[in-house]
């Protein structure tokens, strides 16, 4: 299974969707990670960090996700204009991002229509009892 982590382009975002640890615990698990070269500048984290960790850099969004089977991303996709991600989604990828799906019911309807099953991270429980 291939999984994608390409950067964050909301504004103010400084986060990345994994750290080389969780990459290097994907990979051992026989996951191929892919993160977008600059992922994760803004976290202070290298693209040589994550190679290191096991991933593969590509050098765009496209490049990233058009073959991945899974998204892993901090912010939702954006949906408009020239930065359009979602138009880089593979049908049939697995979304998992805060997507503030309550709020943002039009971006549902865009995964749903593009073929994507996503995960609103806001939405799934934290606590074991759950």
């Amino acid at each position: 299974m291939k999984i994608a982590i390409p950067k964050e382009r909301r504004a103010g975002e400084t986060r990345v969707a994994a750290s080389p640890e969780v990459v290097k615990k994907l990979a051992a698990f026989g996951f191929d990670v892919t993160v977008e070269t600059g992922a994760g500048l803004n976290a202070a984290i290298t693209d040589d960090a994550f190679k290191e960790a096991g991933a593969t850099i590509a050098k765009d969004a496209a490049t990233a996700l058009k073959t991945a089977d899974m998204v892993f991303k901090v912010q939702r996709p954006v949906l408009a204009g020239a930065g359009d991600e979602l138009k880089n989604f593979k049908k049939g990828a697995v979304l998992v991002a805060k997507l503030d799906a309550m709020s943002n019911v039009a971006d549902v309807a865009a995964y749903a229509k593009a073929g994507i099953t996503a995960f609103a991270m806001e939405l799934m429980p934290r606590i074991s009892r759950a």
